[in-house]
């Protein structure tokens, strides 16, 4: 009998912290970043457009190690390494995988003669 109220709020308690975890995971799902491209107006020679990126931090909590699929990417002008590079398989590393608080952004620009589709590919959250 004192084995049973024992291992019945010891199983409780599992459960409600593994629906907490639950819950701060999907908090910062791949949608909680956000990337947006601004054509700045300005060209590199007379072809390539200069294009400001902007990767937003939407989630409650802060983030890392944020990678973006960006295929076939190009720049005619050198992005600076810490802000964007390419990192593997997984795509291109934002700000050096650093932690980005929450609301908080790193952008960078590139130039070439059309914009490249960038989007989330992966995400660790520090909850």
């Amino acid at each position: 009998m004192a084995l049973k109220r024992l291992v019945l709020p010891s199983f409780v308690v599992i459960i409600v912290l593994l629906m907490a975890v639950q819950g701060e995971s999907q908090r910062c799902a791949l949608s909680s970043i956000d990337v947006s491209q601004t054509n700045t107006g300005k060209k590199v020679g007379t072809l390539d457009t200069v294009f400001q990126v902007m990767v937003i931090n939407r989630c409650q909590c802060a983030v890392r190690a944020i990678f973006l699929r960006a295929d076939g990417f190009a720049s005619s002008v050198t992005i600076n390494p810490k802000l964007f590079r390419q990192a593997g398989a997984v795509g291109y590393l934002i700000g050096d995988g650093r932690r980005i608080p929450s609301g908080e952004s790193i952008a960078f620009q590139y130039a070439w003669d059309h914009y490249f589709q960038m989007t989330p590919a992966s995400v660790q959250a520090d909850c």
